[in-house]
């Protein structure tokens, strides 16, 4: 049997270091005040609040643009829908956990646009939205960099759900007919 790009101990092994990585990103101080009981940090907490919102607005657009992936593959490739429609599903779910709350009076953003057009061959259509999630799984996992402890652990999860999404496609175009 061919080894692919993915195996799942290298999977499981980028889980693990993931969810490691959030947890011990998840270990602070508490609130600490400076003179007259005003929090000390308040000007690093706006800077924090506004690069989770833009943390989180990158996320949900690179889902959607992976979302309209996954729709061009399984339209383009009928026989392939099947096996896309729970990751699909997942990637989803991703993006609702991921959105930023809205802010009152604030400006819908248009949807992202959507993707080139997807290969002729089914089996290169499914390794490239492998590949679309391996980039999503690496982004996400240095999004942990800068995140906050609660987005670092959604991060986290979704860095491994794409890791583990890129390894499925994978067997799933080994099992694709040409």
């Amino acid at each position: 049997m061919r080894r692919t790009g993915t195996t799942r101990r290298g999977a499981l092994t980028a889980t693990g270091a993931l969810a490691l990585g959030a947890v011990l990103t998840g270990c602070g101080g508490g609130d600490e005040t400076g003179d007259g009981g005003k929090p000390a940090h308040s000007g690093a907490r706006a800077a924090a609040a506004k690069t989770e919102r833009t943390l989180r607005e990158k996320a949900v657009r690179d889902g959607a643009l992976l979302l309209a992936r996954y729709d061009l593959v399984a339209e383009a490739h009928p026989a392939t829908a099947a096996g896309l429609a729970p990751l699909r599903a997942a990637v989803r779910e991703h993006g609702k956990a991921l959105a930023p709350p809205r802010a009152k009076g604030g400006a819908e953003k248009p949807p992202a646009a959507p993707p080139g057009p997807v290969s002729a061959a089914p089996k290169a259509a499914v390794r490239e939205l492998a590949a679309a999630e391996r980039r999503r799984a690496d982004g996400c996992a240095e999004a942990l960099l800068t995140a906050g402890p609660e987005l670092a652990r959604l991060l986290a999860s979704v860095a491994a759900a794409a890791a583990a999404h890129a390894y499925l496609l994978t067997e799933l175009a080994e099992e694709t007919a040409v």
